[in-house]
């Protein structure tokens, strides 16, 4: 089964709503930041289009896949710590800076509010990172609920995080929408039982949106608002 056109989702109660290309355009930071690390590591700078590429699995899957552009694995192994650390260092400094929230992401979550919906963000990004950038953008308030990709053993795609949320709320998970840009949230979501839309613009891991099994693909949050009735 694979994406298809959005239909009403209606019993809805609460969203789970992603954050790296989902609501905020990270790229460029990661760009930023990656390319820095590069450098103190002596290693050439990469284009966005394939960092891009590599998003979506956590800060260790990124950086791991970073440095397979140059080392196979064991040495690849080798490198891991330091560039972790100078990437971290260099993250820290610029989150946020160089990112900017996608259209109509405000309005879809305030609708999404405004229909009673109680909303959660969870994202595979480090909760110290996560926290900022919405502080940052001005989406923090809307979440009742953050969770980062190391505030469990597991990140999605398993459905850890997405159970645990629907936990908090006191809700069965086909209450629950997830809301993301990549087949992590669509996999997390199906294993949880929970319902799920995509976004077309977000990263994906280079793979078309199309592909992801999913309850449709909207072309924003705020037409996802209009497709979720409580």
């Amino acid at each position: 089964m694979t994406a298809r056109d959005p239909i009403l989702l209606s019993g809805i109660r609460a969203a789970i709503v992603d954050l790296d290309g989902t609501m905020v355009d990270t790229a460029p930071d990661f760009h930023v930041a990656i390319n820095r690390m590069r450098a103190d590591l002596g290693l050439a700078p990469l284009d966005i289009e394939t960092i891009k590429n590599f998003v979506g699995k956590g800060t260790e899957n990124l950086m791991r896949r970073v440095l397979a552009v140059d080392y196979a694995a064991d040495q690849a192994e080798q490198h891991f710590d330091a560039a972790l650390a100078s990437y971290q260092r260099h993250y820290v400094a610029i989150n946020g800076e160089y990112s900017s929230v996608y259209p109509e992401v405000r309005e879809g979550l305030a609708a999404l509010r405004d229909k009673g919906l109680r909303l959660a963000c969870v994202t595979n990004k480090p909760l110290a990172f996560a926290l900022p950038l919405l502080e940052k953008t001005g989406l923090r308030a809307y979440f009742e609920i953050v969770y980062g990709g190391d505030s469990f053993p597991r990140k999605k795609p398993d459905p850890q995080p997405l159970l645990q949320v629907c936990a908090d709320f006191s809700l069965a998970p086909p209450k629950v929408v997830a809301i993301g840009d990549s087949s992590n949230d669509a996999l997390a979501a199906r294993a949880a039982g929970c319902r799920v839309l995509n976004v077309p613009y977000g990263y994906n891991h280079g793979q078309a949106v199309h592909e992801i099994d999913s309850d449709g693909i909207v072309s924003s949050l705020l037409e996802a608002s209009q497709l979720i009735s409580a």
